[in-house]
C-alpha cells in the first residue's frame, strides 16, 4: 500500500499539489506534519532535488522528526539533503557563511535571553541610568520588538514616533540604550535570537548575489505553523519565494496565540494578497479529540469575527462531556485537580505521562506542585529552568563559547574569575572602562596590556595572562580535536570539575551540580558519536545546535513519565489523553492585561481554543471562587470562555464534602438536588443560570450602577479590598467598562465595573 492510501481526500490534494503557491488551513489535529512530510516524500519522488527544498519549522524536534519519517519513504540519506530545520537555525548557518558581508565573525557567538539582559543591565549602569525606570527585561523586549519589525537603532533614534513614545514613558534613552546594545555585540562578535532573523533580512536586501544564491538552491519552500510568523520571518520568507513561487504555507488563524512576540495573524489572512493565484486546501477532520471536545471548541471559536472560516469534524467517539469544576480557593483547586488525576490513572491503569495540567501563567504551578508532592505524583515543569541554563552549565558552556570567540564579553566577564583566581571585581570593571576607552574588545586589552594601558595591578596581569594563555591553547585545538576530548580537557584544565568534585560532600544540591556537568559531557560525547561520517564534530559545532535548543528539543523518551505542568502557550504543538485547564476565572484567563480591544480578547480565546484541543479523550476546566494573589485573598468570577461554551457539551461538578476527606471527585462530588451550574451555592436550588446572568445580577443595585455610569476620571473612589484611591483611566464601554485606579497603598489596579463594587466618596 502507498503511503498516500494513509491519506483522506482534503489531505491527499494538498500533498499531490507541489508547484505554485498554496495554503494548508490545518484545524487542531488534522495531521498537518503528516501533510508536510509526505509532500515532501512526493516531491522527491516526483524528482524534485532536496537540495532545492527548504522547509521551516518551530522545534527542532519537529524538524527532526520530519526527517526521520520522510527517510522511512524515500531514504534516509536523501531525506538529509532536505534543508529543514527551525527558522534560526537554517538562518544561523545561512549567517555564518555570510558573517563578514555584513561585519560579523563566521564563529560569532548566539546570545541567549539571559546573555542580552545581562550586556543590557551593565549598559544601563554605564549609562547612569536608574535600573528601576529602566528595566532590562523591559529594554530587552523594546530592542526585541524593534528587531523584529526590522528597525535599525539608527532608523529607532530617528523616528519622531518612536522618541515621542519613549518620552511619555519616561524612558527617553531607550535609543542610546539599543544603539550600545548594538555596537557591543557587534564588538563581541555576538547576535541575539532576533539578530539572526534581522540580520538574515539585511543580508538579502543589501547584497543581490547572495538573495539570488539562496532563491536558485531554495526553489521549493514550505513553512509549518506560518500564523505564528512575525514580520522579520514573512519578510525572508517572501524574499526567498519571489523567483519561483513555490510557497507552500501550513498553518491555523484559529491557533494564533504568539503576538506578543511579534507574530503577526495578518501573515496568513493576507496570503491571498501576496500571492493571488493561491490554492486554499482545508483540513478539516480531528484524529485527535472526542466528539464533545472537538465541538465545544467550535462553539467557542466561532464567537471570534477575524478568522479563515472552517468547520472542524471527528469521526472519533462521543466520549465523556467536559466536567467544569468549581472550587473554593486556589489550594483546594490544586488539592482536586491531583485527587482527580489519582482516581483517573487508578481507575483505567493511565500512564503520569498521558495527563497535563494547563495554565495561563507560570505562577499558577505552586498550588498544584504541592498537591501533587502529597500524593506522591511525579510531575515536571516546562517552561522553568532548564538544563542548559543552569549556572554550573553556563559555566562550563562560557568556556567554550570564549575558546570559538575570544572576544564574547558575557562569557569572559562570567568565567574570568571562576574558579576564583585572584582577578576580582574592581579589576574586571577597569577592563571594561578600558575597552569602551580604546573602542576595543575585553579580550584585546588583556591580551595587550601594554597597547591599552589599563588600571590593573601587576598580581591581576600574572593571573590574566594566565587566563588568556589557557583559553588560547583551547582557542587553538577547536578544528583539530573532536568536541568531547576538547570538552572535557576544558572541564578539568579550568578548574570546573576540580572546583564542583570539592563540594560533593556539602550535600544533595552540590551532587547534583556535578552530575549536570558529566551529563553535559555524555551528551557531547554521544553528539561526536551519533554524528554522520563526514559530518562536523567540533565543540564550534556543538555550540551552535545547544544556542539553538528548545526545552522540548531537550527531553529524552525514557524521562517522560510524569504528569507535565506547563502554560498553554508552552504547550501548542503537544497532545495528551486527559487535559485540565485550569484558572479560569476573570481577569487571569482572559488576562486582565488582554481586555483592552476586541484583537486582544479573541487572542484570549484562540488561546482557550489551543488549550481545548490539546486534549484527545477527556478535559476538565476548573476555577477557583477565591485566589490567594499578593498576600490577600481576592473573589474570583468565572471566566466568560466557560459560558462561551454551548452547555450541551459541559458537565458541571462540586465540591462534596465529608468527615473524611478534604476533596474528592467522580459520580460523588454532586451533592443531592445540584444538577449543574457554576455560581450556585451548595445544595441550591436545582435551577440553571448562565455566567452572563449571575455577573449582571451581581452588579449592584440601581444605585451603585447610576454611580457607575457617573464615574469620571479624577474621581475618588473607594475598594473593598484596595481601599480609597483615584481613578486615573477610564477604558471600554456597557460590561467591559475598565477603570484604571491608583491606591496609594498597592499602587495602580485596572478593575472591570460590574465586578469592582466600587463606591465614589467625596474629596
Amino acid at each position: 500500500m502507498s503511503y498516500l492510501d494513509e491519506l483522506n481526500e482534503s489531505q491527499r490534494v494538498a500533498v499531490e499539489h507541489i508547484y505554485g503557491p498554496i495554503m494548508v488551513i490545518a484545524g487542531a489535529g488534522s495531521g498537518k506534519t503528516r501533510v508536510l512530510t509526505y509532500r515532501i516524500a512526493f516531491m522527491m519522488e516526483q524528482g524534485i532535488d532536496p537540495f532545492h527544498i527548504l522547509a521551516l519549522t518551530f522545534t527542532n524536534k519537529a524538524a527532526k522528526e520530519m526527517t526521520e519519517r520522510i527517510g522511512h519513504i524515500v531514504g534516509a540519506a536523501e531525506a538529509k539533503n532536505i534543508s529543514m530545520g527551525t527558522f534560526h537555525s537554517v538562518f544561523s548557518k545561512i549567517l555564518r557563511f555570510n558573517a563578514e558581508r555584513i561585519g560579523f565573525p563566521n564563529n560569532f557567538t548566539i546570545y541567549d535571553t539571559q546573555d542580552s539582559k545581562s550586556l543590557i543591565k551593565d549598559i544601563i549602569k554605564e549609562l547612569n541610568l536608574d535600573d528601576k525606570t529602566y528595566k532590562p527585561s523591559m529594554v530587552f523586549g523594546r530592542i526585541s520588538a524593534a528587531k523584529n519589525n526590522l528597525i535599525s537603532p539608527e532608523a529607532y533614534i530617528a523616528n519622531t514616533e518612536i522618541q515621542l513614545e519613549d518620552k511619555q514613558s519616561r524612558r527617553p534613552e531607550l535609543g542610546r540604550i539599543f544603539q550600545t546594545y548594538a555596537n557591543r555585540c557587534l564588538k563581541a562578535g555576538a547576535m541575539d535570537f532576533d539578530d539572526l532573523l534581522y540580520f538574515t533580512n539585511v543580508l538579502l536586501r543589501d547584497f543581490p548575489d547572495v538573495l539570488h544564491y539562496y532563491q536558485q538552491k531554495f526553489q521549493y519552500i514550505l513553512v509549518d505553523e506560518y500564523q505564528d510568523t512575525n514580520y522579520a520571518q514573512y519578510l525572508i520568507v517572501k524574499k526567498l519565494a519571489a523567483a519561483y513561487q513555490n510557497i507552500c504555507v501550513v498553518g491555523d488563524d484559529a491557533q494564533s496565540i504568539y503576538s506578543f512576540r511579534g507574530a503577526n495573524i495578518e501573515n496568513i489572512l493576507n496570503f491571498r494578497k501576496d500571492y493571488p493565484d493561491f490554492a486554499l486546501y482545508k483540513l478539516e477532520q480531528n484524529y485527535r479529540s472526542t466528539k464533545n471536545i472537538v465541538e465545544a471548541a467550535n462553539s467557542i471559536i466561532k464567537k471570534n469575527k477575524d478568522q479563515i472560516l472552517k468547520t472542524v469534524w471527528t469521526d472519533n467517539n462521543e466520549g465523556a462531556k467536559i466536567k467544569v469544576q468549581r472550587s473554593l480557593t486556589d489550594n483546594e483547586e490544586g488539592r482536586t485537580i491531583a485527587q482527580a488525576i489519582f482516581e483517573r490513572k487508578t481507575a483505567e491503569g493511565a500512564r503520569f505521562q498521558d495527563f497535563a495540567i494547563l495554565y495561563r501563567t507560570n505562577k499558577q504551578s505552586r498550588a498544584f506542585e504541592e498537591a501533587l508532592r502529597k500524593l506522591n505524583m511525579p510531575y515536571k515543569i516546562y517552561g522553568g529552568l532548564s538544563f542548559y541554563q543552569r549556572k554550573e552549565i553556563k559555566d562550563l558552556l562560557a568556556y567554550f563559547r570564549l575558546s570559538a570567540n575570544p572576544h564574547d564579553e558575557e562569557a569572559l566577564k562570567r568565567v574570568i574569575n571562576y574558579p576564583k583566581r585572584g582577578i576580582g571585581k574592581t579589576t574586571i570593571e577597569n577592563i571594561i572602562i578600558a575597552a569602551n576607552r580604546y573602542g576595543t574588545s575585553m579580550w584585546e586589552v588583556i591580551s595587550d596590556f601594554q597597547q591599552f594601558p589599563a588600571d590593573v595591578s601587576s598580581a591581576a596581569k600574572a593571573k590574566i595572562y594566565e587566563f588568556t594563555t589557557m583559553i588560547s591553547s583551547f582557542g587553538a585545538e577547536l578544528d583539530k580535536t573532536d568536541a568531547f576530548t576538547l570538552a572535557e580537557r576544558i572541564a578539568k584544565s579550568s578548574g570546573i570539575l576540580r572546583e564542583l568534585l570539592a563540594e560533593k560532600d556539602k550535600g544533595p544540591e552540590e551532587v547534583e551540580r556535578f552530575q549536570n556537568i558529566e551529563e553535559l559531557l555524555a551528551g557531547i560525547q554521544e553528539f561526536v558519536r551519533g554524528a554522520e561520517p563526514d559530518a562536523p564534530r567540533t565543540l564550534a559545532d556543538f555550540m551552535m545546535d545547544v544556542a539553538l535548543l528548545t526545552d522540548a528539543d531537550q527531553e529524552k523518551p525514557e524521562d517522560r513519565n510524569h504528569i507535565s505542568l506547563m502554560t498553554i502557550h508552552s504547550s501548542k504543538g503537544l497532545e495528551f489523553p486527559h487535559i485540565f485547564i485550569v484558572g479560569l476565572e476573570e481577569n487571569l484567563f482572559p488576562s486582565q492585561m488582554a481586555l483592552n480591544s476586541r484583537s486582544e480578547l479573541e487572542e484570549e480565546r484562540r488561546l482557550f481554543y489551543v488549550a481545548l484541543t490539546r486534549g484527545m479523550r477527556s478535559c476538565m476546566l476548573s476555577y477557583a471562587t477565591s485566589r490567594f494573589t499578593w498576600g490577600q485573598s481576592i473573589m474570583c468570577e468565572p471566566s466568560r470562555f466557560i459560558d462561551e461554551i454551548d452547555p450541551q457539551y459541559l458537565q458541571f461538578e462540586t465540591i462534596s464534602r465529608t468527615a473524611n476527606s478534604r476533596s474528592l471527585m467522580g459520580s460523588g462530588s454532586i451533592e443531592r438536588g445540584f444538577t449543574g451550574g457554576l455560581n450556585k451555592p451548595l445544595g441550591g436550588s436545582p435551577q440553571l443560570r448562565s455566567l452572563k446572568e449571575v455577573s449582571q445580577n451581581k452588579s449592584a443595585n440601581p444605585q451603585q450602577q447610576a454611580n457607575m455610569a457617573s464615574l469620571m476620571v479624577g474621581h475618588n473612589v473607594l475598594h473593598e479590598k484596595f481601599g480609597k484611591g483615584k481613578v486615573l483611566q477610564l477604558d471600554g464601554q456597557g460590561p467591559d467598562k475598565k477603570a484604571t485606579i491608583f491606591f496609594p497603598q498597592h499602587g495602580s489596579k485596572t478593575v472591570l465595573l460590574r465586578f469592582a463594587n466600587l463606591q465614589i466618596i467625596e474629596d
